[in-house]
């Protein structure tokens, strides 16, 4: 018989450890990622009284596979748009926090004498608190419905984000051995080129595929559609120097923004689930207790580090984003841990051999370390916040619980910043995309028109490749549109209207700007005909400017130009007009209750609720809990301003209008108020029996419905027995008669109550 390979046996034993111990921590309510890790311990080679896995090499390459599709995963649950409409609020808070915890590991590690590299990681790892630990804890402690968690959630988000930079960042820093400034912001140009770029190409052209093989896709085909995507986004994300764990999170961020998001997102959660397991088990693989014992003054020093840094600086960054003191202390504590992103930077760190193999183990210590108290610093927010009240003055604390109060409905933008904001930003996208198109048509259609077409002739004296005025061709054909969107979008806006209608003096600055921008396009224009036409410079002048008329003048660009605008735009919007569609779309009014004491929160009515069948008249919610039903969303139906009488039913998605407090007493009796599991689930087995209707029988004489076994015993006559190949139906006014057979089902005890009667 064949030996079994080694990574076989490896995965068996680490997913049945994983299993027993994610199990234990499962009873004991706590993150299963440290089940995972807790279970990677005991089957690493550091744990002599345990079987130890054998090749970890191969283990650490589904690790990798792991932390891949663990960022597609968290790219499916993003949005830019979500984003673009927070506001600056948790942009202000999440980089104050990253940059000070930053700091503040830099600072620890250069204090205990580490490597240079170690202390720019350790920072790295100290400012990523873990999206996964909080949420858990939150649903835990009953507050993921108040608002300070829609914060919190928010600012995570955006760590996430910017984790994924700082990883490409740590990457750039780790190649060289002292990159300078320019270094730098040429690594932050690239990251920018080539985000936009693809989440521009991938918002416009995958919705438009997965729209036209909808009815092609099932579940299994789009499960491997989805993957595959990933994959290769993954490996074109190395190829040009970055991550694949960054390119699998740019596909999970494009798909995240198609109709079948959430559809991927559910078929991905067991890959993911299974992976991402391996991942965090190989994690705890590389805990050494030599390490840990030898390192604790260390991981001490860290912990505090976290727990009082988060607590101090943390609660500063929600104040300075404009969050009253109880509300930034409350979000603040609630940050005090580290967890899955510091993992995938130790691990990017190791990979590139530039830290220590100390600094792994001791960072999991500290995440299980914080991990375990974050419940408590979310509990002690509120009495810290307590005795903070009464050690300052009443009038600092008065000025401070205000400042979220103080903060403007709606903010007033001149017409000047909004004009060149969109502007700038229509410049900067175009740009890229004339800038990849043009690269692409030098890297391959150039190349392949040489081999197919290799003819070059003389006109008036000057020499042209065939390739490359069809090559030339063929790219200013492609960039018009783009070109012609820089220079003439927004040039009919509103902004630009008002500006020109309120003072001349703002007339020759507007002009300026349709100048500046012709002038990008032009050097885009000069550029092609410099590389691919052997021209003098006035001749390339010249032609630059007749082809730039061309574009402005040319209806067929024009109407290019508005074609594929409107597609992105609509492509981008799929995700709004589905939801909208299925009434999933929170309600506009939402973000003005946002600004008072009360706001909407959503609650799943469990498959076993007690409320089932019952009306809303009945339930009282109003009179118990002080809250507003404003819509029931029933599968893929909105019921809007339901009145008494409408009936809830399991799977509902109740949409509730109230205070922290309410919501919180509402949430709490939604989750309580269930029927349970069944115990004895055994007992509860139907079976089919064969009754013989005796002489003695209570049956004989009496119908079906007057014989009370379906009201009685709770059982179901389904036939009877007459001699023939099939059983007879049994009409319910025929009288049972002696000597009937007939077939019976179910419950044991139900049976033998029949039976026996």
């Amino acid at each position: 018989m064949a030996e079994l390979p080694a990574l076989i046996q490896d995965l068996a034993l680490m997913l049945m450890m994983a299993g027993v111990v994610t199990i234990i921590f499962k009873r004991l309510k706590q993150p299963l990622v440290l089940g995972y890790i807790v279970a990677g311990f005991l089957v690493s080679p550091h744990m002599p009284y345990t079987a130890s896995v054998a090749d970890q090499e191969n283990i650490q390459l589904w690790a990798d596979i792991g932390v891949m599709f663990l960022l597609f995963s968290l790219g499916l649950d993003f949005s830019f748009k979500k984003i673009l409409k927070m506001g600056a609020s948790p942009i202000i808070s999440t980089v104050t926090i990253i940059f000070c915890m930053s700091m503040l590991g830099i600072i620890v590690g250069q204090c205990f004498g580490w490597g240079k590299m170690d202390c720019i990681f350790l920072g790295g790892m100290l400012a990523m608190s873990s999206t996964t630990i909080i949420y858990k804890a939150f649903d835990d402690l009953g507050l993921r419905q108040q608002q300070f968690a829609g914060l919190v959630m928010s600012v995570l988000i955006l760590e996430d984000i910017l984790a994924i930079v700082m990883m490409v960042m740590l990457s750039a820093i780790a190649s060289g051995n002292n990159p300078d400034g320019g270094q730098m912001l040429g690594s932050i140009l690239k990251i920018g080129f080539f985000l936009v770029l693809w989440l521009v190409v991938g918002i416009f052209a995958i919705p438009i595929f997965l729209r036209r093989v909808r009815r092609l896709i099932n579940s299994e085909v789009l499960l491997i559609v989805s993957l595959g995507l990933c994959c290769a986004m993954a490996v074109f994300s190395t190829k040009v120097g970055f991550s694949s764990a960054f390119g699998a999170f740019i596909m999970g961020s494009i798909l995240a923004e198609t109709v079948e998001a959430e559809r991927i997102e559910k078929l991905v959660e067991p890959v993911k689930n299974l992976f991402g397991a391996v991942f965090f088990v190989s994690v705890g693989m590389l805990v050494d207790p030599q390490i840990l014992i030898d390192y604790a003054v260390p991981i001490i020093m860290l912990v505090l580090t976290i727990l009082i840094g988060q607590s101090v600086f943390g609660s500063m960054s929600f104040m300075l984003a404009g969050e009253s003191l109880k509300s930034a202390m409350r979000c603040g504590f609630s940050m005090a841990q580290i967890g899955e992103f510091s993992f995938i930077i130790a691990s990017l760190g190791l990979s590139l051999g530039v830290i220590s193999d100390f600094l792994y183990p001791v960072v999991v210590a500290v995440s299980v370390i914080t991990t375990f108290l974050t419940p408590y610093m979310i509990r002690l927010a509120t009495p810290a916040y307590g005795a903070l009240e009464h050690r300052l003055p009443n009038k600092i604390i008065r000025s401070l619980n205000h400042l979220s109060m103080s903060r403007p409905n709606t903010t007033e933008h001149s017409k000047w910043k909004q004009l060149l904001t969109q502007m700038g930003v229509n410049t900067v996208v175009y740009s890229i995309l004339s800038s990849a198109t043009i690269a692409v048509s030098m890297m391959f259609l150039l190349p392949l028109l040489q081999h197919a077409v290799g003819y070059d002739f003389t006109i008036l004296g000057i020499h042209i490749s065939l390739p490359e005025l069809l090559t030339g061709f063929f790219t200013l054909t492609a960039i018009s549109p783009f070109l012609r969107a820089m220079m003439m979008k927004k040039n009919r806006s509103e902004e630009w209207k008002a500006l020109w209608a309120e003072s001349n003096r703002n007339r020759l600055p507007l002009l300026s700007t349709i100048l500046a921008r012709a002038v990008v396009a032009l050097g885009f224009i000069f550029y092609v005909c410099h590389s691919l036409g052997h021209f003098s410079t006035a001749v390339i002048i010249t032609l630059g400017i007749v082809i730039l008329a061309l574009i402005i003048v040319s209806r067929a660009v024009k109407h290019r130009s508005i074609v594929l605008e409107r597609l992105f735009i609509s492509n981008l919007r799929s995700r709004d007009i589905e939801a909208q569609v299925h009434g999933k779309k929170r309600p506009l009014y939402e973000g003005r209750l946002l600004d008072r004491d009360i706001h909407i929160a959503e609650f799943d009515v469990p498959a076993d609720s007690q409320w089932m069948g019952m009306t809303l008249k009945q339930l009282s919610l109003g009179s118990r809990y002080g809250v507003h039903v404003s819509s029931i969303l029933r599968g893929n139906h909105r019921l809007n301003i339901p009145d008494g009488n409408y009936v809830i039913f399991p799977g509902d998605r109740l949409q509730v209008i109230g205070s922290d407090d309410q919501l919180a007493r509402l949430g709490t009796a939604i989750n309580e108020e269930v029927l349970g599991e069944e115990e004895n689930i055994e007992a509860r087995e139907m079976k089919l029996r064969q009754l013989i209707i005796g002489p003695a029988s209570p049956f004989v004489g009496k119908t079906l419905k007057e014989s009370g076994i379906r009201s009685r015993y709770s059982c179901m006559v389904v036939g009877l027995e007459e001699g023939k190949e099939n059983l007879s139906p049994v009409s319910p006014s025929r009288p049972f008669q002696e000597g009937d057979i007939i077939w019976v089902v179910g419950e044991q005890e139900s049976l033998n109550a029949l039976l026996n009667g």
